[in-house]
């Protein structure tokens, strides 16, 4: 290998090293993201449910609207 390939090879190895750890930065970031997200949505829907028992047509609204979707 000569001196300008083995430059080119450092050169990639460590822009590719800045890169993964830029990828593992943002997905800590992303799952922190979700995280925060699901505690809302779960804070929320607990605070529904407390609010108003749910009916029998809550319950199943969602299956038909499923369903309907398929076809």
């Amino acid at each position: 290998m000569s001196e300008s390939e083995d430059k080119k090879a450092q050169v990639d190895s460590e822009t590719i090293l800045m890169t993964l750890d830029q990828i593992g930065q943002t997905i800590e970031i992303m799952t922190n993201v979700v995280g925060r997200l699901r505690g809302y949505i779960t804070e929320q829907t607990e605070h529904e449910t407390k609010a108003s028992p749910p009916k029998e047509t809550d319950i199943t609204t969602p299956y038909v609207e499923q369903s309907q979707a398929i076809h």
